[in-house]
Protein backbone atom coordinates (compact mmCIF):
# COMPACT_ATOMS: atom_id res chain seq x y z
CA UNK A 1 0.00 0.00 0.00
CA UNK A 2 1.54 3.34 -1.00
CA UNK A 3 2.14 5.85 1.75
CA UNK A 4 -0.21 8.41 0.15
CA UNK A 5 -3.04 5.89 0.35
CA UNK A 6 -2.23 5.28 4.03
CA UNK A 7 -2.46 9.00 4.72
CA UNK A 8 -5.73 9.16 2.83
CA UNK A 9 -7.18 6.43 5.05
CA UNK A 10 -6.02 8.28 8.17
CA UNK A 11 -7.51 11.56 6.87
CA UNK A 12 -10.83 9.84 6.18
CA UNK A 13 -10.75 8.37 9.69
CA UNK A 14 -10.22 11.82 11.23
CA UNK A 15 -13.00 13.36 9.16
CA UNK A 16 -15.41 10.61 10.19
CA UNK A 17 -14.24 10.91 13.82
CA UNK A 18 -15.14 14.60 13.79
CA UNK A 19 -18.33 14.43 11.73
CA UNK A 20 -19.96 11.53 13.55
CA UNK A 21 -20.18 13.20 17.00
CA UNK A 22 -21.15 16.53 15.42
CA UNK A 23 -23.95 14.86 13.47
CA UNK A 24 -25.14 12.94 16.54
CA UNK A 25 -25.21 16.04 18.73
CA UNK A 26 -26.95 18.06 16.02
CA UNK A 27 -29.63 15.41 15.57
CA UNK A 28 -30.12 15.17 19.32
CA UNK A 29 -30.53 18.93 19.55
CA UNK A 30 -33.07 18.98 16.73
CA UNK A 31 -35.11 16.06 18.07
CA UNK A 32 -35.20 16.76 21.79
CA UNK A 33 -38.01 18.55 23.56
CA UNK A 34 -37.04 21.90 24.98
CA UNK A 35 -39.32 23.32 27.66
CA UNK A 36 -37.03 25.04 30.18
CA UNK A 37 -38.59 26.01 33.51
CA UNK A 38 -37.18 27.37 36.74
CA UNK A 39 -37.86 24.04 38.46
CA UNK A 40 -35.79 22.18 35.87
CA UNK A 41 -32.91 24.64 36.23
CA UNK A 42 -32.48 24.08 39.96
CA UNK A 43 -29.73 21.86 41.27
CA UNK A 44 -30.84 18.31 42.05
CA UNK A 45 -29.05 16.62 44.91
CA UNK A 46 -30.30 13.16 45.84
CA UNK A 47 -33.91 14.26 46.12
CA UNK A 48 -33.14 16.95 48.71
CA UNK A 49 -33.40 20.69 48.19
CA UNK A 50 -29.97 22.24 47.73
CA UNK A 51 -28.60 24.10 50.74
CA UNK A 52 -25.86 26.70 50.58
CA UNK A 53 -23.78 27.81 47.64
CA UNK A 54 -22.65 25.63 44.80
CA UNK A 55 -18.99 26.66 44.99
CA UNK A 56 -17.06 24.00 46.89
CA UNK A 57 -13.28 23.93 47.02
CA UNK A 58 -11.60 20.54 47.06
CA UNK A 59 -8.14 19.91 48.35
CA UNK A 60 -5.51 19.53 45.65
CA UNK A 61 -4.66 16.02 46.88
CA UNK A 62 -7.94 14.75 45.44
CA UNK A 63 -6.78 15.83 42.01
CA UNK A 64 -3.35 14.26 42.50
CA UNK A 65 -4.90 10.94 43.47
CA UNK A 66 -7.24 11.16 40.48
CA UNK A 67 -4.31 11.89 38.18
CA UNK A 68 -2.34 8.94 39.52
CA UNK A 69 -5.38 6.73 39.12
CA UNK A 70 -5.80 7.81 35.50
CA UNK A 71 -2.12 7.19 34.77
CA UNK A 72 -2.24 3.64 36.10
CA UNK A 73 -5.63 3.03 34.52
CA UNK A 74 -4.19 3.99 31.15
CA UNK A 75 -1.29 1.66 31.88
CA UNK A 76 -3.76 -1.19 32.24
CA UNK A 77 -5.37 -0.22 28.93
CA UNK A 78 -2.00 -0.68 27.24
CA UNK A 79 -1.00 -3.79 29.18
CA UNK A 80 -4.03 -5.98 28.45
CA UNK A 81 -3.84 -5.93 24.63
CA UNK A 82 -0.08 -6.33 24.80
CA UNK A 83 -0.40 -9.38 27.05
CA UNK A 84 -3.15 -10.87 24.90
CA UNK A 85 -1.08 -10.62 21.73
CA UNK A 86 2.33 -11.32 23.29
CA UNK A 87 2.90 -14.65 21.52
CA UNK A 88 2.14 -13.18 18.09
CA UNK A 89 4.24 -10.09 18.77
CA UNK A 90 7.16 -12.19 20.06
CA UNK A 91 7.15 -14.34 16.93
CA UNK A 92 7.08 -11.28 14.65
CA UNK A 93 9.30 -8.81 16.51
CA UNK A 94 11.28 -11.02 18.86
CA UNK A 95 12.16 -10.37 22.48
CA UNK A 96 12.48 -6.63 21.79
CA UNK A 97 8.76 -6.42 22.50
CA UNK A 98 9.46 -7.53 26.07
CA UNK A 99 12.12 -4.83 26.40
CA UNK A 100 9.70 -2.18 25.14
CA UNK A 101 7.05 -3.13 27.68
CA UNK A 102 9.72 -3.23 30.38
CA UNK A 103 10.69 0.34 29.49
CA UNK A 104 7.04 1.40 29.56
CA UNK A 105 6.50 -0.09 33.01
CA UNK A 106 9.87 1.26 34.15
CA UNK A 107 8.87 4.83 33.26
CA UNK A 108 5.63 4.40 35.18
CA UNK A 109 7.52 3.05 38.19
CA UNK A 110 9.88 6.03 38.01
CA UNK A 111 6.86 8.34 38.05
CA UNK A 112 5.46 6.53 41.07
CA UNK A 113 8.81 6.76 42.88
CA UNK A 114 8.95 10.49 42.06
CA UNK A 115 5.44 10.99 43.48
CA UNK A 116 6.40 8.98 46.54
CA UNK A 117 9.59 11.02 47.13
CA UNK A 118 7.63 14.30 46.78
CA UNK A 119 5.23 12.91 49.42
CA UNK A 120 2.26 13.29 47.10
CA UNK A 121 0.83 9.99 48.30
CA UNK A 122 0.81 10.94 51.98
CA UNK A 123 -2.47 12.13 53.41
CA UNK A 124 -2.23 14.58 56.33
Amino acid sequence: MPISQSFLIIAIFFVVAILLPVAALTMARLLRASRPTEQKATTYESGADPVGGSWVQFHVRYYLYALLFVIFDVEAIYLFPWAASYDVLRSEVGLAILLEMGLFIGFLILGLIYAWKKKVLEWK
